[in-house]
Parts: structure tokens; sequence; C-alpha cells
């Protein structure tokens, strides 16, 4: 059997950029082994492969396999698997056009964005609101983690804390971006202190203006790192930027629609551009929508014998 699947970079207008996806677009009689040891064999952070809806509002059901095993939820995959389905599947009329994707999280609405019938980006809205549990590590450990010191990271207001939208990330809000160039990431510190954890991917962050706190910025500097799911460090990581959304959302005051970019992948010479908004009322968070860019880049087979 041959398997068609095309290949994005995803978080960014420019080819070469962003974070790369394999995408097999009629993945139907693919079994959970074949998934994985192709995800494996594509060494990509993400691989999906989408199959037919099984409800009846959802438009395409996707699985969504790092190479070491299957995510709940993943934003990059989301949203250029999403982008790819407009180039070979496009509404009609070329408009703007949510469609639901199924993903173990739940349906996920993604809007297509189009502007004088061009696909311009893609906008997913997380299924599950983010989510907070367990103390994170002392600082000490994390500065250890980090191969930073202590008075590099932030205390107080911004101090390390887990949230999660379908996958938990722990986010480490450093002083500034220098510093944040500054990591040099661990592994054997990550095996004996977040191996196993609730969240054991590391996000870490620096506001793009010291002067203000990371919620009172317009722009965010950040690196993620997840060995668990074997990825050394990602260029651009969507549903770690949904999950940011309730670490910001618990420091902010103020009700309304509120904006972020994230700006992640320099240090892998991968710039990747990710729009983040958060919706809040009196009540709390109502929504979080994550934004990009994607370009695609090939088209190939897989040959998968008889």
């Amino acid at each position: 059997m041959r398997y068609g699947f095309y290949t994005l970079d995803v978080f960014t207008d420019q080819l070469f950029g962003g974070n790369p996806l394999a995408v097999f677009p009629d993945a139907e009689g693919l079994t959970d082994g074949q998934m994985q040891k192709i995800a494996a064999e594509i060494n990509y952070s993400e691989t999906v492969f989408v199959l037919p809806p099984v409800t009846e509002t959802g438009n395409f059901r996707l699985r969504i396999f790092t190479p070491k095993r299957e995510l709940d939820f993943a934003g990059h995959p989301t949203i250029g698997t999403t982008y790819l389905l407009g180039l070979l599947q496009p509404p009609s009329p070329l408009v703007t056009t949510t469609w639901q994707l199924e993903e173990p999280v739940g349906l996920v609405p993604v809007t297509l964005h189009y502007k004088q019938g061009q696909l311009v980006q893609t906008e997913l809205t997380v299924a599950q609101l983010p989510q907070t549990k367990d103390s994170a590590p002392s600082c000490e450990d994390l500065a250890l983690l980090l191969g930073l010191s202590i008075d590099q990271l932030q205390q107080g207001e911004y101090e390390p804390q887990a949230y999660s939208c379908g996958l938990p990330f722990l986010f480490i809000p450093l002083i500034n971006e220098e510093a944040l160039n500054r990591i040099s990431f661990n592994p054997s510190v990550w095996q004996n202190l977040l191996a196993g954890q609730w969240a054991d991917c590391v996000y870490c962050l620096a506001p793009g203006d010291p002067s203000l706190g990371l919620s009172d910025n317009k722009l965010i500097h950040g690196r993620m790192f997840a060995p668990g799911l074997g990825i050394a460090e990602d260029p651009a990581t969507g549903s770690g930027v949904a999950a940011l959304g309730g670490y910001l959302d618990d420091r902010l005051d103020t009700p309304g629609s509120h904006h972020w970019q994230i700006e992640q992948g320099k240090a892998l010479g991968r710039p990747s551009q990710l729009q983040l908004t958060v919706v809040k009322d009196g009540q709390g968070i109502r929504a979080v929508k994550v934004a990009g860019r994607s370009v695609l880049v090939s088209e190939g087979f897989m040959n998968l014998g008889n």
C-alpha cells in the first residue's frame, strides 16, 4: 500500500521556518502500530493522520503522534493540518469558514481565514479550557535544569506553574530574553526532576519588555523542551501557547479580549510566530485561541508493502 503525505512549515510564512509537520490526509487502513512507526521514521515533532469523522458534527478526525507516543491535543499539527485540508478540500465559496476537528481531547473548532480568495491563516479554539494543578519544583532545581542562576528566574507573581489545555506544560518565566538564550537544558536533571510528572514539558518564557510584567507584554519570547515526547527542543508549540493563556489569564484583572504574539524557534534557526487570544469576563476565562500561518513544503508517498 502506498500512502500519500505532505510536509508543511507551521507558524511561519517563510519556507524552512516555523515547525515542520507531516500529514497523511487519507490514513484509512493504517493500524495504531503503523502510525507510531511512521511518526518515528519521519521523526518530526508530530505527524498527523487524517481519518473520516465519527461524530455528526465533526468534519475530520485527527490522530497526532510524536516519535514516541500519541497525543490528545497539539497545536501546530491542528493548525497545519487544517491549512493543508483547506488547500486540498477548500470550502465553497472561499470565505472564512470554521471546521470541527475530532481529537482525543474533544471537538476542536478551527477557523480558516481567507482574504481575496486566498487561505491566509488558521485559528483554533481550545476544546478544553486551561487547568492547573501540582506545585512546581523549586526555583533552585529549575535553575539547575536550565543551566542558569536562580536570579535569572522570575519569582513572586510570575513564579513557575503548570497548565494544560490537553497537554500539560510547566511554564518557567525568566527575567529577559538574554537569559532565555543562555539556557543549557540538562536532560539528566529533567529525568530526575520531571520525568513521569503531570507536566513534564518545559516551556520557558521571557518578556519582550522586561520593564513590564509578562501578562502586560504584547510580545513574549519562548523556548520549549520535551524529552518525554522525544523532542529535544520545539520550534513552535501551539498547545503550549494555548496553555500559556491560562497562566496569563490568572494574572489579568481586566475582562475583554487580550492578545499576545509569541516568538519561538530562534535558537533553532526556525523563527516562528504564534498569535494568542484570551477572552475573559467577570466570571473568568471563556475562550483561548491560537492562530498562525503555514507554508506547504513537499508531497510524496510512503510504501508500506502489501
